[in-house]
C-alpha cells in the first residue's frame, strides 16, 4: 500500500508522455508519408532508368505513414483509458513498423550501393530505343533538358547508339538559340557533359535521404517502444495489487 501511490504517479506521466508521443508519432506519419510521396514522384518520372527496387522503398514509406494514423489511436486510446490490451496491441505494431522502418532504411543505403549499375545499364538499353518510342523519347529529352547534358558519359554515345550524325534536340542548350533545327557534337550551344554522373547523384542523394529518414525515425519510435512496455507493465501491476 505504501508504493501504490508512488507507482500511481509513475503512471500517470507516462501516460501523459505516451499521450505526447502519440502526438508525435502522428508527425513522423505524415513525414514519412510526404516523403514517400515526394521520393516515388521523382523516382517515377525516371522509372525508365532505373528498376522496381527503387519504387519499392518510398512505396513502403509510404505504406508506413498511412499505417501509423491507425496504430497511433491504440496509443492514444489505450494510455487514456489505462487499457492493457490496447496498450499492448499498440506496442506490437509499433514494433512491427519499426522493423519495417529499418528494413526500409538499410534498403535505401543498398539501393545507393546498386543505383550506378542500374543507371548505367538502362541508359543504354533505352537510349537505343529513343527514334522508337515515344515516352523514352520524352523521358531522355526531359532528362538531358533539367540536368544540361547530353548521352550517357558525352554526346558520342548517341551517335554510337543510333549510327547518326545529329544529336537529339534536347542535347543543345536552346536558351542560346530558340531556333536550332540541327543539334550535333559540333555545335556551340550543344551540352558537353554526360547525364550518367549528373543524374546517379541525384538517385543517391534521395536514397540517402530515404535511408536517413526512415532510420532516424525509426530510433525515435523506439523510445516510444519502451515507454509503452513499461506503461503496460504499470497498468498490469496496479490491476493485480487491485
Amino acid at each position: 500500500m505504501i508504493n501504490t501511490p508512488n507507482l500511481s504517479i509513475g503512471m500517470r506521466c507516462v501516460k501523459y508522455i505516451m499521450f505526447i508521443f502519440n502526438l508525435l508519432f502522428v508527425i513522423t506519419g505524415i513525414i514519412l508519408l510526404s516523403i514517400g510521396v515526394a521520393i516515388h514522384g521523382v523516382y517515377h518520372n525516371y522509372q525508365h532508368f532505373l528498376d522496381n527496387k527503387f519504387l519499392s522503398v518510398p512505396s513502403l514509406l509510404i505504406a508506413i505513414g498511412t499505417i501509423i494514423f491507425f496504430i497511433a489511436f491504440f496509443g492514444c486510446c489505450g494510455a487514456i483509458r489505462e487499457n492493457h490490451f490496447m496498450i499492448i496491441t499498440f506496442t506490437g505494431l509499433l514494433i512491427i513498423i519499426f522493423i519495417m522502418e529499418l528494413s526500409g532504411g538499410i534498403a535505401g543505403y543498398v539501393l545507393r550501393d546498386r543505383a550506378s549499375t542500374v543507371i548505367q545499364q538502362k541508359m543504354g538499353e533505352t537510349m537505343k530505343m529513343y527514334h522508337n518510342n515515344t515516352e523514352i523519347t520524352y523521358i531522355w529529352d526531359e532528362l538531358q533538358t533539367d540536368f544540361h547534358c547530353c548521352g550517357i558519359v558525352n554526346s558520342s554515345n548517341w551517335e554510337n547508339a543510333l549510327n547518326v550524325d545529329s544529336l537529339p534536340k534536347s542535347c543543345c542548350n536552346t536558351n542560346m538559340d530558340v531556333n536550332i533545327t540541327n543539334c550535333t557534337t559540333s555545335s556551340p550551344n550543344v551540352y558537353r557533359d554526360g547525364c550518367y554522373i549528373s543524374f546517379l547523384s541525384f538517385i543517391k542523394s534521395h536514397a540517402v535521404q530515404l535511408g536517413g529518414v526512415a532510420i532516424g525515425i525509426a530510433v525515435v519510435q523506439a523510445i516510444g517502444i519502451w515507454f509503452s512496455l513499461y506503461l503496460a507493465g504499470q497498468i498490469r501491476s496496479s490491476y493485480e495489487t487491485v
